[in-house]
């Protein structure tokens, strides 16, 4: 990586070589190597490892640590460029997918998991904050919109390839973790060596930033992190356990997900930008909830599976408005802030992802529509701490309340 350069004379490089451009080719690089381990994680510890339901509850709470210890990006940002830790990060993503097959047993497994997800926690942290120090106010909403879809593309991408090439060429676990994971590992070379490192006009402050102003922007993040757990955890299980779903049937249903967001990510940036933060939150959280009312209910009353396939994209068409999250903050942050506040809301996001999947797993054997219910009421949580962002949020104008009482300064 060559020497540093302003961000502000950015437009006198090449297009290939702009900040936006490495942002497009780390927002494509990523999910290459996370969606396939995704993809293949079931399939390959029960046929590689013999995992039981008790090794693959472990194996997600390892997963989810590194998300909470996620504040460290702080420490190290100070002996390390932002932009390299996230390059180094993905890099990091990259070979420990490729090495995946290498290790089929509970303790290699375990490990390499956790080496993935330090990888993914940590450029997810980084990225967010290269984002929302590197674009505009203005285009920020829109241009989030098009990186969501620039990621959907190539998990898309991935997906394909993997249903088109597993049976028909009788590829081996150790082949697709080794492709897509060199595949990112070497993306984030490239990005190493061809791109300078990016100054922000404002450094970026390096140590733990919790200042009271910015409340919200944590509770709306703790909350986006538990309603978040219970979908990931619990929605697609219950395509499994309740309809039977084969994996060729949960891939197809990824695959129509995938290309209904790759369409709706730009236009949900564009509606961020038309309609605001305030009210494309409250949009997003009345229909979490609507959403998870219906999820429940087919419980209750036996509704069919088309409807439970239809609510789970509908559901990851809803989340793509979560960007609005990242705006919000954006336009009432403190331009110094935004490095150390992307670390701590990642961990206040994974708070939540600690205990909640184990604690809801008891309760989904007594009544899975409960969970569900439980969720339907996070959103409900989240529309009412929605309704305090105002409509035009900015420093001193956080929440509702600064009208009537002067936000503090910290």
């Amino acid at each position: 990586m060559s020497a540093q350069f302003p961000l502000g004379r950015a437009r006198e490089l090449p297009v290939w070589r702009r900040p936006v451009t490495l942002l497009f080719l780390m927002a494509a690089a990523m999910p290459v190597a996370f969606a396939t381990w995704s993809a293949l994680l079931n399939n390959f510890v029960i046929e590689m490892a013999a995992f039981d339901g008790s090794d693959i509850g472990w194996l997600h709470t390892v997963r989810e640590i590194p998300g909470f210890f996620a504040v460290g990006v702080i420490a190290l940002i100070i002996f390390m460029h932002e932009q390299v830790l996230g390059l180094v990060s993905l890099l990091l993503l990259g070979v420990a997918t490729a090495l995946t097959a290498q290790f089929p047993t509970l303790g290699g497994i375990l490990t390499i998991t956790m080496l993935s997800s330090i990888g993914f926690h940590y450029y997810e942290t980084v990225n967010q904050s290269l984002q929302l120090q590197w674009l505009d106010k203005l285009r920020a909403p829109q241009m989030l919109g098009w990186l969501l879809a620039a990621g959907s593309g190539a998990t898309l991408v991935a997906y394909v390839l993997i249903v088109l090439t597993w049976q028909a060429f009788d590829i081996s676990y150790n082949t697709v973790y080794m492709i897509s994971g060199g595949f990112t590992a070497c993306v984030a070379v490239f990005c190493l060596l061809a791109y300078p490192k990016f100054e922000a006009p404002n450094p970026q402050v390096k140590k733990m930033v919790l200042r009271r102003r910015y409340w919200l922007y944590y509770a709306l993040q703790f909350m986006a992190g538990a309603r978040r757990q219970i979908f990931v955890v619990f929605a697609g299980f219950m395509m499994v356990e309740k309809f039977g779903f084969e994996v060729h049937e949960v891939t197809a249903l990824f695959l129509i997900n995938l290309v209904v967001n790759m369409v709706a990510a730009p236009l949900m940036g564009r509606a961020v930008f038309r309609f605001g933060e305030r009210n494309t939150l409250v949009f997003e959280y009345v229909g979490l909830a609507l959403v998870f009312l219906a999820y429940g209910g087919i419980y209750f009353f036996s509704w069919g599976v088309v409807l439970a396939a239809t609510l789970y994209v509908v559901d990851h068409v809803l989340f793509s408005l979560a960007l609005a999250l990242k705006t919000y903050f954006q336009k009432i942050a403190d331009p110094g802030d935004i490095a150390p506040t992307a670390a701590v809301a990642f961990t206040i996001n994974h708070i939540a992802a600690v205990f909640l999947p184990a604690l809801l797993g008891y309760l989904w054997l007594i009544s899975p529509a409960a969970v569900f219910m439980a969720a339907a009421g996070m959103a409900c949580v989240s529309l009412a701490l929605a309704l305090l962002i105002p409509r035009h949020p900015e420093p001193g104008n956080e929440t509702v309340f600064a009208r009537f009482i002067p936000a503090p300064a910290k």
